[in-house]
């Protein structure tokens, strides 16, 4: 799909008049059309999707052609890196990706109300992805606040000590959440190598004022890593915490068979002693044999467990 964007209130003028040309999984006539009409390579799936930075960063006859793994998701999504391919240049901008994202639409529906050149369509399109991924760690946080208040509520302990699937539930989104920080994370690297790639390739012909938001959107992204940073360092307090109360319940459980096992010992060798049935055994003929073997089990079986309250056991 190719979407062109010129002045913006002519979305049917050629490719040629286009400051913006947006290509959205490109088929080969549209990739042979961008390259006619402007001469700089479209990138592929594959070029976009290299993992090195010389593959990610680099100038090709005059234009910079950068790409990045975006998180494009909005709402419950997956959060699924996109590859996305950036060729900017003094006369065009030609982003490539692979999915639909509101993103990029919202960006376009700014074109529609005044003309956007290529690096400020550029670099408005790195605001707005810096803004989304804020937004994402905005979400992240505040299902850690509720995760954190489920764990740390004094009146939530008892419950928890006892319904501990709720905490492997808590351990099980924490985790996700752990493995979209580092998604976030790698996204913000490469758009901060962008935003200062651009600076130092384009300086001489990059207005002064668009360097100037260049150097605000590395520096929202030195922000943005900071505080990802934080809610990595959370999700490793309230997994320790999680698997901290999980492990006190097991403790508890352990330690009640314990001491219903060690409590149970003494009456089980009375029972056992008495049970034998021998015949010289003396209190086999005894009235108040019966009575007494109870009592010595009841008896056996309080001491031991006034000893473990005594040690604080129970």
């Amino acid at each position: 799909m190719l979407s062109a964007f010129p002045v913006a209130r002519n979305v049917d003028a050629s490719l040629t008049d286009a400051s913006w040309i947006d290509l959205i999984d490109p088929t080969p006539t549209e990739t042979a059309a961008f390259e006619k009409a402007f001469g700089f390579r479209v990138p592929t799936k594959e070029e976009v999707s290299e993992i090195e930075t010389t593959s990610r960063l680099r100038v090709e006859r005059g234009a910079l052609y950068m790409s990045a793994p975006l998180i494009l998701a909005t709402g419950d999504e997956p959060w699924i890196a996109a590859p996305t391919g950036f060729v900017l240049s003094k006369t065009v901008l030609l982003t490539v990706r692979f999915v639909q994202s509101t993103i990029f639409d919202s960006v376009k529906k700014e074109s529609n109300v005044d003309r956007l050149d290529p690096t400020p369509a550029y670099v408005r399109v790195l605001e707005e992805l810096v803004d989304h991924v804020a937004d994402l760690l905005e979400a992240s946080n505040q299902a850690l606040d509720d995760a954190s208040h489920v764990i740390f509520r004094r009146d939530n302990l008892r419950r928890l000590s006892r319904e501990t699937s709720l905490l492997r539930q808590l351990l099980v989104r924490t985790g996700r959440t752990s493995e979209r920080m580092a998604r976030v994370n790698y996204t913000l690297v490469c758009l901060d190598r962008m935003a200062k790639f651009t600076i130092e390739r384009g300086r001489e012909w990059v207005a002064h004022d668009q360097i100037s938001r260049l150097q605000s959107v590395s520096n929202d992204i030195a922000s943005l890593e900071q505080y990802a940073e934080g809610i990595v360092n959370r999700i490793q307090l309230l997994q320790d915490a999680a698997t901290g109360i999980i492990n006190v319940a097991q403790n508890e459980v352990m330690k009640i068979l314990t001491v219903a096992s060690v409590a149970g010992i003494p009456p089980v060798l009375i029972a056992g002693i008495y049970g034998m049935n021998f015949k010289n055994m003396p209190e086999l003929n005894w009235v108040w044999g019966y009575p007494f073997a109870l009592f010595l089990i009841v008896l056996t079986t309080l001491l031991s467990l006034i000893w473990f309250k005594w040690k604080d056991w129970i």
